[in-house]
């Protein structure tokens, strides 16, 4: 069993949507651990206690199950991410070159044509 933190208690307290005056805060709650929960049902006896124990265990169970399946989502959504991340990078850098080339053309001086020029009119 441990003391919650001021902030772990605060992202508890969000996560339960529980009233802000609820129990008047004066201590920090104190919380079991899953062997916390194990060894306290080898102390409780009472029909009651024994099935909140199995309740609770079932509880730590899923949330442990929910924990792994949510590191698989997490690491396949970062994977995608950085993919994501190079793929804005690079369209950046085409889009600067296109600017590039744009100005280029637009501030584009005519170049004067070399070579032999052709009178227009005919000699006969």
């Amino acid at each position: 069993m441990f003391e919650l933190t001021q902030s772990e208690f605060d992202h508890l307290r969000s996560q339960s949507g529980t009233s802000r005056n609820w129990g008047g805060n004066r201590y920090l709650p104190m919380v079991f651990t899953e062997h916390g929960v194990l060894m306290l049902s080898s102390v409780l006896n009472s029909k009651q206690a024994v099935q909140m124990n199995i309740q609770i265990m079932r509880v730590f169970t899923q949330v442990r199950q929910m924990l792994f399946d949510n590191t698989d989502l997490r690491l396949a959504i970062e994977e995608i991410r950085k993919k994501t991340e190079n793929n804005t990078k690079n369209i950046e850098v085409v889009f600067q070159y296109l600017d590039e080339l744009i100005d280029k053309k637009d501030n584009q001086v005519p170049l004067r044509q070399i070579g032999y020029k052709l009178s227009s009119k005919k000699k006969k």
